[in-house]
């Protein structure tokens, strides 16, 4: 028995041996590789780290200080001064611009649309409203009517019609903003693109989910110029 236990660790320890000799070799040809890699790693770590307590965070509220007086502007329909800024302040644009990639910046690009509409320069109303992504689904929606609206006037239907859609879909429970981005794709596809079906399917659309609201009660005058009744 006490030979067995004997071979037993014998057997262990050799295999131990070979253990620790294979990862002196592996050490030997790549150790400075690992090292490498390992410090590369380190200073990743520490420069994000670095980065969004040193740099992210101060320009978060950077940002919130200087866009003040751009949303002042903009609740007093001071559209130029609220997009250019006062010589002082700076305005939307410049916001959008200089704080990309935080929430403000992000922000100044749906007010800069938006202000960009009221000018009636839709070309530029797109290129900021595009720029624009949130979370809040329905911020988000309004950002795609008005993509839609953009697109309308510009002349692009097609364009039009696929954000009027994508806003209609993209939060449901908003029964108002949905409805009227139902009804607006509806009756560019009709009046517009001279799309029957597209039409037809956008008005059923709006009857079936949005009855109880205007332009649901609407639905059955446009649908009887097109030819359908009694739609149920």
């Amino acid at each position: 028995m006490a030979d067995n236990i004997n071979q037993q660790v014998a057997g262990e320890q050799l295999e131990s041996n070979d253990a620790v000799e294979k990862a002196k070799q592996v050490w030997n040809k790549n150790g400075k590789n690992i090292v490498l890699f390992i410090g590369i790693l380190v200073i990743a770590v520490g420069g994000f780290f670095a980065y969004q307590h040193f740099i992210k965070g101060p320009k978060k509220i950077e940002a919130l200080d200087k866009s003040f007086k751009a949303e002042e502007y903009y609740r007093m329909d001071s559209i130029n001064l609220a997009l250019n800024g006062d010589g002082v302040n700076p305005g939307f644009i410049k916001i959008a611009n200089t704080y990309s990639g935080t929430p403000t910046g992000n922000l100044a690009n749906y007010y800069a649309g938006i202000c960009y509409i009221k000018l009636n320069q839709n070309d530029k109303a797109v290129e900021y409203l595009k720029e624009f992504s949130t979370d809040s689904k329905q911020v988000q929606q309004r950002a795609y009517l008005l993509l839609g609206d953009a697109y309308g006037d510009l002349g692009k239907g097609s364009e039009a019609l696929d954000y009027y859609k994508k806003a209609a879909h993209h939060f449901e429970t908003d029964q108002q903003a949905s409805s009227e981005a139902l009804f607006r794709g509806a009756f560019l596809a009709q009046h517009v693109l001279n799309n029957k079906d597209e039409a037809i399917d956008l008005y059923k659309e709006l009857k079936t989910k949005y009855p109880r609201t205007q332009q649901g009660f609407e639905a059955d005058k446009y649908l009887a110029q097109l030819g359908v009744y009694n739609v149920n």
